[in-house]
């Protein structure tokens, strides 16, 4: 048995105090010993097999991985033709990142002269004689190449009476690099602006020139315009400069609130006010009179309409006569209450009744239209609006309040390119196969108008048609009188 050491104890309690001992490393740390020269190699040996950290970030390499993948692009739309990949990339391409230009806005793209050139001249010809006079002539001046296919033939066939509306279709796409001039439809040609910026509307009886034209004061080829009211003309020139300045830019005409006019003639008062909306022109016509109660017939017509050319003092398109415009406002005006007798028997019958109904009769209180002149009406072959009402507006001669009609007058005069546009045509009675309750289904045009300026809404009215039966009598119908 081997010799115990001096201060080992045997006994129970040393037992458990060396069993509870924790053990001694049996790889102890000693200088110079041999098992610290093996952990030391051991060390630089892990040091040397660690692999290089990447150039790039995970995340960004495999972003520009996968765009190396999948960076098939279509050449013509500058789109991805493959709608899963457009999902799986939004999870890879940054949030803020601009997306790739398209194709129409590439600049460094080759110049298309040699694609045109490499296709036979007989080929061009082909293609132009599918295109009406307008369009061919533009194709061939839209490079001197094409226009060496095409020849001066195209230019030459605008001249042909028969294709008017086609030069002026052709002229009025040059209007762009042409800011100084505006196209003459009597002339088709640009004159040069004599008042250039300081343009404004004036009355049907000043002769108002925007260019020097030797058609300026012919009757049998005037220029075209639109009848607002009696006495005040729309020349389309100042259409066009609206519109040209919306499109392009101020230098190119005038703003819209340049239209805008208020005006008295004949006991009417009239305001005008203009707005664009979806690159068209919209134009409201407010018109109103005082008209005194219990007017027979005769007096009606004198206070509608205007003894010089038989149209209404109001604002009103080129089918007025056709349908229930001038019987609703007829009718609006015999809702005028009349004043009651006060003396006699009369009187004294008029109280008792007023009595026995529990009501005061104020020959001043709000005028209640019926189900037949108070709805807006639209026209059927343009785009017209009107919304007949009869209010207590304030004399101001005299200083009390008296009933007045009102009729508001809402259109589209069209996109103010060429006289030949089919809303203006149609407001002035030329267009045909005009539809406004297909081109104004979901939302009206005095809608549209409003909305633009407040917040608040028209009241609600229901719009129905200006010429339910579709009658088309002109002037030899007797309602519109």
């Amino acid at each position: 048995m081997a010799a115990e050491s001096p201060g080992q104890k045997n006994g129970f309690k040393s037992f458990f105090s060396n069993a509870l001992r924790p053990k001694k490393s049996r790889q102890t740390l000693r200088k110079g010993s041999r098992s610290t020269t093996d952990l030391r190699l051991a060390a630089r040996s892990s040091i040397d097999t660690v692999p290089p950290m990447p150039e790039l970030a995970p995340l960004h390499a495999h972003r520009l991985k996968y765009r190396e993948l999948h960076a098939e692009v279509d050449s013509q739309l500058g789109e991805r033709r493959d709608y899963t990949e457009i999902i799986h990339s939004l999870g890879t391409l940054d949030v803020n990142e601009i997306s790739a230009p398209t194709y129409e806005h590439n600049d460094t793209r080759p110049p298309g002269e040699g694609d045109i050139a490499s296709l036979p001249p007989k080929l061009w010809q082909r293609i132009a004689t599918y295109l009406n006079p307008a369009e061919a002539a533009s194709l061939a001046i839209a490079s001197i190449t094409l226009y060496r296919r095409l020849g001066p033939k195209y230019f030459l066939a605008l001249d042909h009476a028969d294709n008017h509306t086609y030069k002026t279709e052709f002229l009025a796409g040059l209007e762009i690099s042409l800011p100084h001039h505006l196209l003459c439809f009597p002339c088709t040609k640009y004159h040069l602006r004599t008042s250039e910026g300081t343009e404004r509307l004036r009355p049907s009886h000043v002769l108002n020139p925007l260019f020097n034209c030797p058609n300026s004061t012919n009757t049998r080829n005037p220029p075209p315009r639109h009848r607002i009211t009696h006495g005040r003309n729309l020349p389309f020139t100042f259409v066009q400069l609206v519109m040209r300045a919306h499109r392009f830019g101020p230098k190119y005409g005038l703003p819209v609130e340049a239209l805008g006019r208020r005006w008295e003639r004949d006991n009417w008062s009239h305001t005008s006010r203009f707005h664009i909306h979806a690159g068209r022109l919209l134009m409201r016509v407010t018109s109103q009179t005082f008209a005194p109660p219990g007017l027979p017939p005769s007096a009606q017509r004198i206070l509608l309409y205007s003894r010089e050319d038989y149209w209404p003092y109001f604002s009103a398109c080129a089918h007025w006569r056709d349908g229930e415009l001038m019987p609703a406002c007829k009718c609006a005006l015999g809702h005028i209450p009349r004043p009651r007798s006060t003396g006699g028997l009369q009187g004294l019958e008029h109280k008792v009744k007023d009595r026995i109904a529990g009501q005061v009769f104020d020959p001043n209180a709000l005028t209640t239209l019926c189900g037949f002149c108070r709805p807006m009406r639209r026209c059927p072959e343009c785009p017209t609006e009107y919304l007949i009402e009869v209010k207590l507006t304030e004399d101001r001669a005299d200083g009390r309040f008296k009933q007045a009609i009102v009729v508001t007058r809402w259109s589209d005069l069209g996109d103010g390119r060429t006289p030949g546009g089919i809303e203006w045509a149609a407001i002035n009675g030329v267009g045909e196969d005009y539809d406004s309750f297909i081109h104004y289904a979901k939302r009206g045009i005095a809608s549209i108008f409003e909305a633009a300026f407040t917040a608040d809404t028209l009241p609600g009215q229901r719009v129905v048609s200006l010429n339910p039966k579709k009658k088309k009598l002109g002037e030899e119908g007797n309602q519109w009188y």
